[in-house]
């Protein structure tokens, strides 16, 4: 008989399975994301009723074949909160849904469950619109990822000085020497720092700024922008928000 295991981690995704039971997927620090059944789970009474999207705790498991068995769960935060706004609760589903389609199985995921407990918090305490929090979670979510734009130097030439302009195909800053007007934006400093503050940042302290109206526009623009370009893929909570004219 296999031991059991304890994961710390949080509930990405829950689907029913037959008559009572749950079939979670969990993002944890010691495995990754792994798919684990909560037998019973969906039964009055059952402890595992209440766990689910946005469930952050330790849990017990027990591997199988191909995916793991839940056996105990303590939960520590539910972020019930969420859940009363509509246009709350589906930004949160899609952090969930971002953080899960980059994770993997049998990785450390350490600074992703943490960037993804301290985006929840930051919903909660309103610390930023949801528009710019969104982006710095992205822009976040990539520099984790490894698939950030070079914002410290210019991308064609090494400069670190004069850099005044994003360029979109180049990935990154270009100073004025190598400037081209094909896909490109101008970038005030205050927003260039704000780009090298989110990606240098630990995770914890990612939403600790506040920025001008302006700076707000061109943040927005570029990680959105650069997201949507080289992310490559269609989140459906994204689609609900959109759908609902919540987005």
């Amino acid at each position: 008989m296999n031991d059991s295991l304890i994961v710390h981690g949080m509930v990405l995704f829950q689907s029913a399975v037959g008559e009572n039971d749950k079939r979670l997927v969990i993002l944890t620090k010691e495995k990754g994301k792994i798919t684990v059944f909560a037998r019973g789970a969906r039964r009055p009474g059952n402890a595992n009723l209440a766990v689910g999207p946005f469930s952050t705790g330790e849990f017990e498991v027990i591997e199988g074949r191909s995916a793991y068995n839940l056996k105990r769960s303590v939960i520590s935060n539910y972020f019930r909160e969420l859940a009363t706004d509509p246009k709350q609760a589906y930004y949160g589903f899609y952090f969930l849904e971002a953080c899960g389609f980059y994770a993997v199985e049998n990785a450390d995921e350490s600074n992703l469950i943490n960037l993804l407990y301290i985006t929840l918090r930051a919903m909660e305490r309103k610390q930023m619109d949801m528009e710019l929090l969104r982006r710095v979670f992205e822009l976040k979510l990539l520099a984790i990822e490894g698939e950030y734009p070079n914002v410290f130097e210019c991308v064609s030439c090494g400069s670190k000085e004069n850099l005044n302009t994003f360029s979109f195909e180049g990935r990154g800053m270009v100073c004025d020497d190598c400037k081209r007007k094909t896909d490109t934006t101008t970038v005030s400093k205050s927003t260039l720092y704000t780009l090298q503050y989110v990606i240098t940042s630990e995770p914890s302290s990612v939403y600790a700024f506040n920025v001008n109206d302006e700076v707000k526009e061109e943040f927005i623009y570029i990680v959105g922008k650069y997201f949507n370009m080289y992310v490559g893929h269609s989140f459906k909570s994204l689609e609900v928000l959109e759908s609902m004219g919540l987005k």
